[in-house]
């Protein structure tokens, strides 16, 4: 239920050492060809041994992460519940201001610590972000008042870059013939922890509501002792910079867009996108819990249906929709989809409509690359990473607006004193942002591009 994007930089793994042995060693290679040429495979081979395995240690990494932030989802609005002695409709506000405090933390740090890897490398930042994870797992297991959860939620933004740096990494050992299988690792990765992670965390829900905090530092902390002993370096140290302070501004990437007048409406259509969805984002397990008396463990076993769905759409349909539909027509009739999703989840009346109104939801998932492959393919080749890392700024932006805005919204809408009872006002107000996206896209498009019929 969440879009990830990356900036990354290449990077050359060529050896220049090899090549000079080979050079000073000539006549020696021409009188024993088949031995060297054998050791020259041999090395090969153990190089690419080495990247392959290190490869697969970051698709764990990120399964065994992502898993970990799962496990919680489905028990935190009874933990909230909890700690303030009130009801889900309370704990639905601090759960949104909480959501608040770690994606604010995460979007001010996240430029900070990914120069920090370009300066002292990828493992030391991936390790500490694990341990600093498996911590605030457990802080938040123990903690005695909210104030607690929210000083978890502020340690976990501060280090928590075991994603992009986990990217980085993925960018040093690959080439450009398998750099885009081995990113699509960290997708399937991401997919797959979102499957499993809810699920285990409703099931371990049952046992009580500190059980799944538990479950994910143990697994956060044997990733960082996995890690401790296996992950070497991928950043050489001939490839590091100083570190610079104007390069970890994290405003400075959204004040570029000035550069691209004309993608100006695009980028506030998908920003849009971003903030409404967070109506299903932040608000599912307070709405379902509060609207149908689900437990955790029913949560959990919707949010893995959600995962299973987007997996289905991104990584599938979307190869078939877009070459078919084209860009244009994908935006219109996902944000469209986006649109009856939210409202029929705001007026749903049994708990199997829910599941039902999920399909058309998550079909309107072929908008968002729609929107990012049309703002690109205006976007010069020598300026694709400075409008990705836009669009990934923009992203973490709407993580700050949108939680507090939906979580709010249903706070005033359920409470004792609200005016009337309308549980499913976040969705109308993420309908509402959604159609907004798509006339302005719309808007867009007519007057600075060509609309495609």
């Amino acid at each position: 239920m969440a879009v990830r994007y990356f900036v990354l930089a290449n990077r050359k793994t060529e050896c220049p050492q090899d090549i000079l042995l080979l050079i000073s060693n000539h006549v020696a290679w021409k009188a024993r060809p088949r031995l060297r040429r054998g050791n020259a495979q041999k090395q090969y081979s153990m190089k690419k041994d080495k990247k392959e395995a290190a490869i697969g240690f970051i698709f764990i990494t990120m399964l065994i992460d992502i898993t970990g932030w799962g496990i919680i989802i489905p028990v935190i609005p009874k933990l909230i519940a909890e700690l303030i002695h009130g009801d889900i409709s309370e704990a639905a506000k601090y759960g949104g201001w909480l959501t608040f405090a770690y994606a604010i933390t995460q979007f001010v740090c996240a430029p900070l610590i990914g120069n920090l890897s370009d300066k002292y490398g990828r493992r030391p930042i991936i390790l500490i972000s694990l341990f600093a994870f498996a911590l605030d797992y457990l802080l938040l297991a123990f903690s005695p008042t909210i104030v607690w959860l929210f000083i978890g939620r502020i340690i976990a933004g501060l280090t928590g870059a075991s994603i992009t740096t986990a990217s980085a990494y993925i960018a040093d050992v690959s080439t450009p013939e398998n750099r885009a299988k081995n990113f699509g690792m960290i997708g399937a990765a991401f997919g797959l922890g979102f499957i499993i992670g809810p699920v285990m965390g409703g099931l371990l829900g049952q046992f009580g509501s500190r059980v799944p905090f538990y479950a994910a530092a143990a697994l956060c902390m044997l990733n960082f002792l996995y890690g401790y002993f296996i992950l070497p370096e991928s950043l050489s140290k001939e490839n590091r910079r100083e570190f610079e302070w104007k390069r970890a501004n994290p405003v400075a990437s959204l004040l570029r867009l000035k550069k691209y007048p004309s993608l100006i409406g695009l980028v506030i259509a998908i920003f849009l996108l971003y903030v409404g969805s967070h109506a299903v984002h932040s608000n599912w397990s307070f709405y379902t819990m509060y609207r149908f008396s689900w437990d955790e463990k029913m949560v959990g076993i919707s949010l893995g249906v959600v995962g299973l769905l987007v997996g289905i759409v991104q990584g599938g349909l979307i190869r078939w929709t877009s070459p078919r539909l084209g860009n244009q027509k994908s935006i219109y009739i996902g944000l469209g989809l986006y649109t009856a999703g939210m409202l029929l989840f705001a007026f749903a009346t049994q708990s199997w409509m829910l599941f039902v109104f999920l399909i058309p939801y998550c079909l309107g998932g072929i908008a968002g690359p729609a929107l990012q492959s049309e703002i690109s393919g205006h976007i010069p080749p020598n300026e694709q990473g400075e409008i990705q890392g836009t669009l990934a700024s923009l992203m973490s932006a709407s993580a700050i607006i949108g939680p507090p805005m939906m979580t709010n919204t249903f706070y005033f809408f359920t409470h004792k004193e609200a005016p009337f009872q309308l549980p499913g006002a976040p969705f109308i107000l993420g309908g509402i942002l959604m159609l907004l996206s798509t006339f302005i896209a719309f808007y867009s498009m007519k007057k600075h591009f060509t609309i495609k019929e």
